[in-house]
């Protein structure tokens, strides 16, 4: 679609992004003229009141940029919910707690406060990792909504825990954290970066002064204005969580490949990409603040970053493999098979599952610490570790 057919932002978010837009360029010249692509991103997504994860736009469901699986089918979380329940009733209930990083809408969590809630395995806290103050209302109004009677055993954090006992949760958080561009020029890789140009933002590239971004760009193919992501910050994410978890585990939904499939040749010009009122957006810089930009995950990065981390790897299988085994089918079979909510539930668990939807990009790796017990539902189906 033609840009300028994409909808046309209100006047109250054309001038947020406009203010967005003069933030980030005093930022770039404060730093010389220019910045690297993360940090531009940072600014982009999270810049108090401004920023796309921090401002007061809609960004899920149909009103926003894109659609969350929690949002898509309520027996999504129900499913989640069964692997929950497994973890806490080995570590106990009454000591372990669930922390979900970055919910949402809330969805997610309301489901799984209720699922459990269904199997009597309730923890004693629902942890809720969130920054943004706009989320974590919308975040307590679902709540409210779904889950009222529920709605003291949930906390909002500001920061991870010192010492974590339970279950770490986080459904498409790593793809919303800011990632390094790279790209092989003159026969090396440069770092690229962020400027002033004459039409606005314009890319940049500069010789890689970090030794672990440098590093980090080894696996890539040496192919001529290759371009990629590097995922610095993620990696730092997962350290953190290792460093936090006592004893549990940590699961993580997100859309990416193995390294292998990643860093492919034909893949020249990465994942980056712009979700914009549901249209797909190929220029980073188009209404800073009201575009979501991703990336996907390189997942090896993720496993070599948790096992450095002290953290086991407890299983990584598609978001297809992981819903069926953790019994997601179950849900839509105890609904009468004439109705119009059996109907619409087999449909949306198609969307979740298929090869042609989520079912196959979409990735489930777990890391553990301190368990022993069985492998947990939805961990047991098809494994892929062998690809990372």
């Amino acid at each position: 679609m033609n840009q300028l057919q994409l909808p046309v932002p209100s006047s109250d978010a054309l001038e947020a992004s406009q203010a967005l837009c003069q933030h980030i360029a005093e930022a770039i010249n404060a730093h010389g003229g220019w910045i690297s692509f993360a940090d531009f991103m940072r600014l982009a997504m999270y810049t108090p009141a401004l920023g796309y994860y921090s401002g007061g736009a809609t960004k899920f469901g149909g009103a926003g940029d894109f659609v969350t699986a929690p949002e898509i089918s309520p027996f999504f979380g129900a499913t989640v919910a069964a692997t929950l329940a497994h973890v806490l009733d080995e570590l106990g209930q009454e000591s372990a707690s669930i922390l979900e990083v970055g919910a949402g809408t809330g969805q997610l969590a309301g489901q799984i406060l209720q699922e459990l809630e269904r199997r009597n395995a309730l923890p004693v806290h629902y942890a809720i990792l969130e920054l943004s103050g706009q989320l974590r209302e919308r975040q307590r109004q679902t709540l409210l909504t779904l889950v009222p009677h529920l709605i003291d055993r949930v906390q909002w954090l500001d920061a991870l825990p010192e010492d974590f006992v339970g279950v770490m949760i986080g459904n498409e958080v790593l793809d919303a954290m800011p990632c390094e561009l790279v790209q092989l020029a003159d026969g090396q890789w440069q770092q690229r970066g962020v400027i002033l140009g004459e039409q606005g933002f314009a890319m940049q590239n500069r010789p890689i002064q970090s030794a672990q971004l440098a590093a980090a760009c080894e696996p890539l193919p040496t192919i001529a204005n290759y371009t990629s992501e590097i995922h610095l910050e993620a990696q730092g994410f997962i350290a953190a969580l290792g460093q936090s978890l006592q004893r549990g585990m940590i699961i993580l939904i997100d859309y990416g490949f193995p390294q292998r499939e990643y860093y492919h040749p034909e893949r020249s010009m990465g994942t980056l990409i712009g979700h914009y009122r549901h249209h797909t957006i190929h220029d980073p810089f188009f209404y800073p603040g009201l575009t979501d930009i991703t990336c996907h995950i390189d997942f090896t990065a993720m496993y070599t970053a948790a096992d450095a981390s002290g953290l086991s790897l407890e299983g990584y299988t598609t978001q297809a493999s992981y819903l069926l085994d953790a019994g997601i089918l179950d849900f839509a079979q105890q609904l009468p098979t004439t109705s119009i909510d059996y109907m619409k539930s087999v449909a949306a668990i198609q969307k979740l599952t298929t090869h042609a939807e989520m079912g196959e990009i979409f990735k489930v790796i777990a890391f553990s610490k301190g368990l022993t017990g069985d492998t947990a539902p939805g961990l047991r189906g098809r494994d892929r570790s062998g690809e990372l």
